[in-house]
């Protein structure tokens, strides 16, 4: 009697742990990351890296990265759309472009008119994977469908909305 209710124990205990678990951001891992929503923008923010795994995933399969150096790659990038975002901070009518800056300095501007409302997000993960795990590139970067690789923007720590 004892060895049935020891292992009722352990069956509910794991369930609870995978509920617990399952709860935690999809296994997400914990990243100490940050973006800075500015410009002109009606209210300034900033988005932590938690913030956009809570958000509505994004899934763009078989987009076209297009390299300068090294091969072209097909791949599928999951993340929230980026304009929500930036609505979200009251993105002015007269913005023209966003200037995304990366965490080593290097900055690019990207024309409003060149980013799909649905084919622009904030990638956090990349063909299934959670690009936090790439040390190099990770934990996320912007992608814009239709736009060469050198436009995603990888590490982002900044968008500044331009008029």
């Amino acid at each position: 009697m004892r060895k049935t209710y020891l292992w009722l124990g352990m069956l509910v205990l794991g369930a609870l742990l995978l509920t617990l678990i399952g709860c935690a951001g999809g296994g997400a891992p914990k990243v100490d990351w940050e973006i800075k929503i500015i410009g002109a923008v009606e209210k300034p923010m900033t988005v932590t890296y938690a913030d956009l795994v809570k958000r509505p995933q994004v899934k763009l399969e078989n987009i076209l990265m297009q390299r300068s150096q090294g091969e072209d790659s097909y791949d599928t990038w999951e993340g929230p759309a980026l304009w929500p975002i930036l609505e979200e901070a009251g993105i002015s009518p007269k913005a023209t472009a966003i200037t995304a800056t990366a965490a080593d300095g290097y900055a690019i501007q990207i024309a409003l008119s060149d980013m799909p409302k649905e084919r622009t997000i904030i990638a956090l993960k990349r063909n299934g994977e959670w690009s936090a795990e790439d040390k190099e590139h990770g934990p996320l970067r912007i992608v814009v469908d239709g736009l060469p690789g050198n436009h995603w923007i990888f590490q982002v720590t900044e968008i500044r909305v331009e008029e």
